[in-house]
């Protein structure tokens, strides 16, 4: 594989415009075709084999006209302080708004708000719900603009409305801030690292190149495939974490070698070919976790799966190909200031001026913690520990519009409706009764209803509304308590437990949906699916693993501490989102359970993060130890290259993802805290410390391999070893020896910021 890819590497510097050119015409293709495919089809959150989901589908077989995904509005009126919304200037004022919510051209249905039980008990607020013909996206400004027209009205005769629902809502999410400011702080890492504005500036290029190629071929392709709106979403945020990673690592190994003397042709070829190939297998880790989303059972993460998995090969492919081709055009220029200075001032030659350093920060860091391993290690494990112990009281659920901002006139129309109507209002059960095949479908209607009225936690039951059969029929439950209460879970799965009792009574079955039951159901649906998920994955990628470092315990550990730092950051998240501790300092309003997708999310987006920075710091330490020398000298060696690119990497990244802390949504703000903290914690305490620590106490044991299972194994090259055999033999040489041979390379004196070194025969890949 080194071989191929240096030759790859070497072939992409030299056609460097054709490759340039072809990447454009790809580029231009695909944006077209995103440019002429129709609209993404959005056709909602399908979760197969929990009961929500099946009571929904027998809505849409038993009442075909009435399920339909239309928009809808809720118009929440607040009386004065007290007074009563019944009072006749207010009550008139209602009755006008009402009548102008009529009157626009796809309104359906608009409830009469002044029906008793639209009005609250103590006569303050009172609501109506607008139904229309079309789906929320289908809504035009004109629509909205009528409504709001409405809601003038009644404002301006003293009463306060709030806005509830899909058809006025103004979509959540991040509205670009966040990506720039995670970019731009990039760009200034990326610079600060390099000291040069093409080496900053390259790794950004090439990202940009592939997450557009990679977006516009979703938007293209969506269509035809099914894909919802949303499938682009995890692509766009991985794809560009990862592209800046691997050219990141390409570009550095690049100006690694330029410095030990080689051309910018040779440079290119060695850098693809070893810094390439830790990142063919790093992006091979990645995508084994998003297609593993697959276990979890649900349609739409299988898509944003699969999708963001072709993002990662894009990038892949975009290291391997359009960076060396650029470095083509800028050889020179990647190089830092002060290394283009030095070379002005009267060096020669191809080859780029070797230097002596000073001991780098990686070198010093390297030192410290192998001489007090088990001291790192213990507090790096404890203190991780600590913060993962509140995972074991994590609540999942899917927050609503109690968890928006007080400034969100959604928000305070949720206030407003538990306030007046009970907390349990604003997530209401849906009961849907199958009496088909009863002999008395009214009554058995009447009786499962009456049954679920009695339940303790049941606040109300409304009439049941039946299909045109009879046979089905469709009814609201509304629970003491709110939508993310543990109390409301429990009533939902009483409701559930007593049916076996209540069918064989009436001989009609029900089953329970609506948001609040659904969001339980998909909690309990991926906490289950959680398991499985981190087996397959860390399994396979430990197999993985196991096949490039040619060793057991190296990938055991990597698999540990990516554990490790999954569930501190998940235990980060319980405790600012969950608990509250230090929310007002994010912003965070209202703290309830976390998001049911989230685990999820944190576990693919990590592990492929977490991965990339595990191939390319090991890879660059068992290239050290493969090319003779001692264990301890080995890990001193790769940090002393890695160590800098790691942290440079880490940094962007957490920049990235801590960039949608500041947004208002309080799901938008947990993922970018969950992921910035996991990135901290993988990077900086497991990567940088645990593996370095666990490296000291293990030494040579730490590559070792049975031997059956080295003859079972396939050999692969990572660390470019078959690049200096044939360098030095002459056979086939893909890279020349550079004018100045590295000492561990050479068999000379380690250079003085190396330490002593064990000088000795290449070991070859074991």
């Amino acid at each position: 594989m080194a071989v191929f890819l240096s030759q790859l590497g070497r072939l992409a510097f030299r056609r460097r415009w054709y490759v340039v050119l072809i990447w454009a015409a790809v580029l231009g293709a695909v944006g077209l075709g995103a440019v002429k495919a129709p609209a993404a089809v959005d056709d909602g959150l399908s979760m197969p084999g929990i009961e929500s989901q099946q009571a929904f589908d027998l809505l849409e077989e038993r009442f075909p006209s009435e399920t339909a995904d239309t928009a809808v509005a809720t118009i929440v009126f607040l009386a004065p302080d007290g007074e009563k919304i019944t009072a006749a200037e207010h009550e008139r004022s209602v009755l006008d708004t009402v009548a102008a919510l009529r009157g626009g051209d796809r309104v359906a249905t608009v409830d009469d708000a002044l029906q008793p039980r639209s009005v609250s008990k103590d006569g303050s607020v009172a609501f109506t719900t607008v139904t229309y013909d079309v789906t929320a996206a289908d809504l035009t400004d004109a629509d909205r603009a009528q409504v709001k027209r409405a809601i003038a009205q009644a404002e301006a005769s003293g009463l306060t409305v709030e806005t509830g629902g899909s058809a006025l809502s103004t979509g959540g999410g991040p509205g670009g801030t966040a990506e720039v400011i995670g970019v731009s702080i990039a760009a200034v890492v990326l610079l600060i690292t390099f000291g040069s504005l093409a080496a900053a500036g390259l790794p950004l290029l090439t990202a940009l190149v592939g997450v557009g190629i990679g977006m516009a071929s979703i938007i293209a392709l969506s269509s035809t495939l099914g894909l919802s709106d949303t499938t682009g979403t995890l692509a766009m945020m991985l794809g560009l974490a990862v592209g800046i990673d691997y050219a990141l690592f390409v570009v550095s190994r690049y100006r690694e070698e330029r410095e030990k003397g080689r051309t910018p042709d040779e440079a290119t070829a060695l850098a693809v070919g070893t810094a390439g190939s830790a990142v063919v297998f790093a992006g091979l880790t990645v995508v084994i976790a998003l297609a593993g989303l697959g276990v979890v059972g649900v349609p739409m993460l299988t898509e944003m799966g699969m999708a963001a998995a072709g993002a990662v090969v894009l990038a892949v492919v975009v290291a391997l190909t359009l960076v060396p081709a650029l470095l083509g055009f800028w050889p020179n220029a990647v190089m830092a200031r002060r290394d283009r200075r030095t070379r002005r001032d009267g060096q020669d030659g191809q080859g780029w001026p070797s230097r002596q350093r000073v001991p780098s920060g990686g070198t010093r860091w390297a030192r410290f913690v192998q001489r007090r391993p088990i001291p790192v290690l213990l507090l790096g494990v404890a203190g991780l520990g600590a913060l993962a112990l509140p995972v074991g009281g994590l609540q999942l659920g899917m927050p609503g519009d109690e968890a928006l901002p007080l400034t969100a006139t959604e928000r305070r129309a949720y206030d407003a409706l538990a306030e007046g109507f009970g907390p349990g209002f604003n997530g209401p059960l849906t009961i849907v009764v199958d009496a088909k095949d009863t002999p008395d479908p009214e009554t058995a209607i009447e009786e499962i209803a009456r049954e679920i009225g009695d339940t303790r936690g049941v606040v109300s039951v409304s009439p049941a509304h039946r299909n045109e059969a009879g046979n089905t029929a469709v009814f609201s439950a509304v629970p003491l308590t709110a939508p993310t209460d543990e109390k409301t879970k429990d009533l939902v799965n009483t409701i559930r437990d007593e049916r076996s009792r209540i069918e064989s009574a009436t001989g009609a079955t029900y089953r329970v949906t609506g948001t609040t039951a659904l969001n339980i159901d998909m909690a309990q649906k991926v906490q289950s699916a959680l398991a499985p998920y981190l087996i397959v994955v860390v399994g396979l990628a430990i197999v993985l693993l196991t096949v490039v470092f040619r060793s057991l315990l190296v990938p055991l550990k990597a698999a540990l501490g990516f554990l490790l730092s999954v569930l501190a950051s998940l235990g980060a998240v319980v405790m600012v989102f969950q608990h509250g501790y230090g929310a007002d300092l994010l912003g965070v309003e209202q703290t309830g359970p976390i998001m049911s997708l989230m685990p999820i999310f944190l576990v693919g987006i990590v592990f492929g993060l977490a991965m990339d920075y595990e191939v390319f710091l090991v890879s660059r330490i068992r290239e050290a130890y493969v090319h003779g020398e001692r264990a301890a000298q080995a890990v001193t060696t790769g940090f002393r290259h890695s160590a800098r690119v790691v942290v440079a990497a880490a940094l962007i990244m957490i920049a990235v993802f801590a960039g949608f802390i500041g947004e208002s949504d309080s799901m938008i703000k947990m993922i970018g805290f969950g992921l910035a903290s996991a990135i901290l914690f993988d990077a900086f305490v497991v990567r940088m410390a645990l593996v370095p620590a666990v490296l000291a106490l293990l030494g040579d044991k730490a590559w070792w391999l049975p031997k059956w299972l080295d003859r079972v194994l396939p050999r692969v090259d990572v660390e470019g070893e078959s690049l200096t055999r044939h360098s030095r033999t002459g056979e086939s040489a893909t890279v020349p020896s550079p004018a100045a041979e590295s000492p561990s390379r050479a068999g000379t004196e380690p250079a003085p910021d190396d330490g002593p070194s064990a000088v000795g025969r290449t070991r070859t890949a074991r």
